[in-house]
């Protein structure tokens, strides 16, 4: 009858099994042991059931010693199973031994059957009730899909930070970064796919930021770091760190390689002027759409801090490495300013006849270009 919630019955006369088996029969798909192993070998085994009924003095292992070794379970299931034991109803000092091994509830005989169901309906709620309370604690903290903090949590957690901000005179910086065309890249591959390409981004962000910061799941390709104790500046310095790390990341999905950018949105405490977490989430969200807007791969900071930073030669390697030379193209007057000093070394310790001449005044004549 596997459309019945399963107990189990434990008494050692068949009698006693029989009479309470008669009135739940129409309720529940009962099974039987006649000692306290036979018992427990039924409830390690078959994981379908949901409650265990039991009389005090059973051969082999004692109800009491039943109870416990459920309640000492390493399986949850086990733990929270609700457990009845047939005890006389003035047997008060039984029944206080009893509560305090982890017996859920009491009838007096075997043939309490309408009082059993009744226990037995309640009972059975319970774990019910509890999953649903769990799960929805659960989805309040975690996103169930990607596994990171929810906005929701992100938020209580901002609103700690600035609480101990105005006590303290402490920084609080928030940082919301989102892929650049993501509805394109769902589009050549799929919702799936590109939430595994997420997966990897965080796991990645995972690594980078600190034990105190909190990162979460804002929407499909959107994420946010709360960085309690962090100055703008310093939160600016790790957003380009990111950004750049994407950049030049070589992303394959399928065989198929992908370049992907992101856009970052900074905002902060005391830096703005902002009277809640979810005010402080929400601009640097705008921040970031600002930046996607302005031709995205770039951090926004409301002007707080430069928009772009001056690219470093090794980064400029980097970009060329992963076939990005786009992105160098319009750095070329800085970098070959940076260069000058390695140039001139070369070409007198080498005896190459590099036209240092020609580049001094070239970058003489003209500023250099920054993006």
């Amino acid at each position: 009858m596997p459309d019945l919630p399963r107990i189990l019955i434990v008494d050692k006369a068949k009698s006693n099994r029989a009479a309470l088996i008669q009135h739940l029969a129409l309720h529940y798909d009962v099974r039987e042991a006649e000692d306290g192993d036979a018992a427990w070998e039924a409830l390690v085994l078959d994981q379908s059931i949901r409650a265990v009924v039991s009389d005090l003095l059973i051969p082999k292992m004692g109800a009491y010693q039943l109870v416990e070794r459920l309640r000492s379970s390493r399986l949850r299931h086990l733990q929270q199973m609700p457990f009845v034991l047939v005890l006389d109803e003035g047997a008060e000092e039984e029944r206080s031994r009893a509560r305090t091994l982890g017996v859920s509830d009491f009838i007096g005989n075997w043939s309490g059957g309408g009082e059993l169901l009744s226990r037995l309906g309640n009972l059975l709620l319970l774990p019910q009730a509890r999953a649903a309370t769990d799960q929805g604690r659960e989805h309040m903290v975690h996103d169930p899909v990607s596994g990171l903090f929810t906005r929701k949590y992100l938020e209580l957690q901002a609103a700690q930070a600035l609480s101990h901000s105005a006590r303290h005179g402490i920084d609080v910086s928030v940082m919301v970064i989102g892929f650049d065309s993501y509805a394109r890249l769902c589009e050549m591959l799929g919702p799936v796919m590109a939430d595994e390409v997420g997966t990897r981004f965080t796991k990645m962000l995972t690594a980078k930021v600190r034990q105190e910061d909190s990162l979460g799941h804002l929407a499909s390709g959107q994420y946010a770091v709360v960085s309690p104790g962090t100055a703008l500046t310093h939160c600016g310095s790790f957003a380009e760190r990111v950004r750049q790390a994407v950049e030049v990341s070589k992303v394959t999905v399928k065989g198929q390689a992908f370049s992907l950018t992101v856009s970052i949105g900074l905002a902060g405490v005391p830096a703005d002027r902002v009277t809640s977490a979810g005010a402080l989430l929400d601009l640097a969200g705008q921040r970031m759409k600002l930046a996607m807007a302005a031709g995205g791969n770039r951090t926004e900071a409301g002007g707080s801090l430069p928009a772009v930073k001056p690219i470093s030669l090794a980064h400029a390697l980097e970009l060329l490495e992963a076939n990005r030379a786009e992105q160098v193209v319009p750095h070329l007057d800085v970098l070959l300013a940076q260069l000058m000093p390695l140039l001139a070394l070369m070409d007198k310790e080498l005896d190459l006849t590099l036209p240092v001449a020609e580049l001094e005044r070239y970058l003489g004549e003209r500023k250099p270009k920054q993006k």
